[in-house]
């Protein structure tokens, strides 16, 4: 019987087992894939507190060797179902295991364009991650689609790899932040696509070319898709209550309709998804747990 058995090793689950963890509980850290969720991916953090700058990687890296070395246990298996009551079951598509306490932090993935052959191309042309594949795609011409500082993260990216890079927004404003509209204006191989949407993706073995809502066709090697994230919460969909976009909804304290369950990071129902909202949550969420236990 754990204490709290947190799911998902991304920012907000790994900094929710460091603050149980400080507590003396016994915490179980249960992750489908590799711990750091999205923020592994991103090349360059600037805007979290006090670090001026730092990979995504090396960020997540110290977070997950910081919960292990306070005394988590992480073990890397999907969860499928969680049963709510005085004592939890969470079991895994090879396991169980029993809980006073669940957080859940599953987290977001990305979101497809839901076209034809979207699935059969990526690896071959089409992308959800710069940092992971631009250097496939030196001195090639290839396209980001998205409007949000993500897709303005990756363009920047590409820019100082591939020859040139389209920037395809369908609205004529963006949501990025204005100093990374800034940085993508200031690089002459940027060129911006406004008020235009994918309507076809072109190729045979590969992605060859894109057409988009105004018949227009562009030739390019990637694309990398960067158009938002849906909530990983399917799942526990039946467990917890969700609003109609899917996040979890939950308190202040991070507390769900289920008692002694928790939710933390990019999966719960908030204004504003960002790394410093993430591990915010996990330690709100953290606390909420550790004052719920001393009740238990």
């Amino acid at each position: 019987m754990y204490d709290v058995i947190i799911v998902g090793a991304g920012p907000a689950g790994l900094t929710a087992a460091i603050y149980a963890c400080r507590a003396n509980l016994k915490v179980l850290v249960l992750e489908a894939m590799t711990y750091g969720g999205q923020i592994i991916n991103t090349p360059s953090i600037e805007n979290y507190p006090a670090l001026f700058k730092v990979s995504g990687f090396d960020f997540a890296t110290n977070l997950y060797n910081q919960a292990k070395e306070l005394g988590s246990e992480i073990k890397f298996e999907k969860v499928v179902k969680i049963i709510p009551g005085k004592e939890k079951e969470v079991i895994t598509s090879t396991n169980s295991y029993k809980a006073k306490a669940i957080i859940i932090a599953t987290g977001a993935v990305s979101r497809k364009l839901n076209l034809p052959n979207e699935d059969e191309f990526v690896g071959k042309g089409i992308s959800y991650c710069a940092t992971c594949d631009g250097n496939f795609y030196k001195g090639q011409v290839v396209a980001v689609n998205g409007g949000g500082n993500t897709a303005f993260e990756d363009a920047i990216y590409l820019a100082d790899i591939a020859k040139k890079v389209y920037l395809i927004h369908r609205r004529n404003e963006f949501r990025a932040d204005a100093s990374l509209v800034e940085q993508a204006k200031k690089k002459k191989n940027i060129e911006f696509i406004l008020n235009s949407k994918i309507i076809k993706l072109n190729g045979d073995d590969k992605l060859s070319s894109i057409t988009l809502n105004n018949n227009k066709e562009l030739n390019i090697d990637g694309l990398f898709i960067a158009i938002g994230k849906v909530p990983e919460t399917n799942n526990f969909a039946s467990v917890v209550k969700t609003t109609k976009d899917g996040y979890f909804e939950s308190n202040e304290e991070c507390l769900t309709n289920q008692e002694g369950i928790f939710v933390a990071g990019d999966a719960r129902e908030k204004e504003l998804r960002q790394l410093v909202t993430a591990t915010s949550d996990g330690a709100i969420a953290a606390t909420a747990a550790i004052k719920y236990l001393k009740l238990f």
